[in-house]
């Protein structure tokens, strides 16, 4: 049975690998000219290492990412800790895997050599018609491709997706860059740090083994409303928007060489994924806003699942969509959360992340390699 994944992105790759260590054969169709190196850091949780701890990638991934120690809640204008938890080993301990600051492009990388081939570049789909015995997809190249099976990894504007519900603007957008580690104050100190503040909030770790500090900066707004991974922004935009925070934020906006800028998009929970030849994964399937840390964990459970019961889309699809959609409607409040007013408001939402590792705890330790 020949399958045809859409989309080379980190999801995608994850389940062409999968499918070809099941010895489904499978070709990869991406709308980009080349690989370039795009995007900035991914956090990994232990539910999407284990995935990739599965294909035998375990030891190459933590080779090329930051084991992170603590996380931290910064107050927005004073820098102080006002709460902290243990990650590094007893997060690993606890959730059976590492959480990994990654690099985009490293983990891109990773998944390349794995897949063993090359995607078929320029291939940027904009019809897929099904039929009884086939799939057919139209290319805007001008090609018309036959498969048995279509997996639509093409994000959120997926071409694969059938629904004509639009995107949902979050009325928020991001700065997000890569800066050297030696250049912000403490640097050498973050792990995964929030600094939070009324009405925005940003969020650093450290990548590529802790030499460069990923930030994302997320600030209200509907004036910018571009998602895109190549749009760029000016550095002094991000600095002014976080004016009078800690000087450990504004330097670290400051020292970014270039800050690129996308608004937050999800999408409504789909009601279906999949028909018998055709199905979803990642962002073409439940585009979640970043406030939870799953995106990437989300696609590759995804196709962990999907390999797993290939070709029955129906049983991944039933398996996948419940975990998916409570985790997508949490990313939404979460931005609620992370952005309250000071008073009254700060002080519950501090209370209640003393308590944050039992709150994730069914996020991050759950292993979706346990088939019901």
């Amino acid at each position: 049975m020949r399958a045809a994944v859409i989309g080379s992105g980190i999801g995608g790759l994850t389940a062409a690998i999968a499918l070809r260590a099941g010895n489904v054969p499978v070709q990869v169709y991406e709308r980009a000219t080349t690989l370039a190196e795009i995007g900035a850091g991914v956090s990994l949780g232990a539910n999407g290492f284990r995935i990739l701890a599965s294909l035998g990638l375990g030891d190459r991934i933590r080779s090329v990412s930051a084991n992170l120690r603590r996380i931290e809640f910064h107050h927005w204008r004073t820098g102080e800790i006002f709460c902290q938890h243990p990650m590094g080993d007893w997060y690993e301990e606890r959730f059976g895997g590492p959480f990994l600051g990654i690099h985009r492009a490293d983990f891109h990388h990773v998944l390349l050599a794995a897949f063993d081939g090359t995607p078929q570049l320029n291939h940027h789909c904009t019809t897929v018609e099904e039929t009884p015995d086939a799939v057919r997809m139209t290319f805007s190249n001008g090609r018309t491709i036959d498969a048995d099976v279509v997996i639509g990894a093409d994000g959120v504007n997926s071409a694969v997706r059938d629904d004509d519900t639009a995107p949902v603007f979050s009325r928020m957008t991001c700065y997000r860059g890569l800066v050297p580690t030696d250049r912000i104050p403490g640097g050498d100190t973050l792990d995964l740090t929030f600094f939070l503040g009324p009405n925005r909030h940003l969020v650093a770790y450290p990548v590529r083994d802790g030499s460069l500090i990923n930030f994302v900066a997320y600030v209200p707004g509907t004036e910018w409303t571009q998602e895109s991974w190549h749009t760029r922004s000016d550095p002094a935009s991000a600095v002014a928007a976080f004016e009078g925070w800690t000087p450990q934020v504004t330097a670290m906006l400051a020292a970014a060489p270039e800050v690129g800028r996308w608004a937050l998009y999800d999408r409504e929970p789909l009601r279906r994924w999949s028909t018998p030849r055709v199905t979803l994964l990642g962002d073409a399937a439940h585009p979640m806003l970043p406030h939870a840390g799953q995106g990437t964990n989300q696609a590759l459970e995804d196709a962990a699942v999907l390999a797993a019961c290939f070709p029955d889309f129906a049983r991944y699809e039933q398996i996948r969509k419940p975990r998916t959609r409570q985790i997508q409607l949490g990313a939404r409040a979460n931005a609620a959360c992370f952005q309250v007013p000071e008073g009254r408001p700060t002080t519950d939402r501090n209370a209640r992340l003393t308590t944050l590792p039992e709150t994730v705890a069914w996020i991050h330790g759950h292993n979706p390699l346990d088939l019901p």
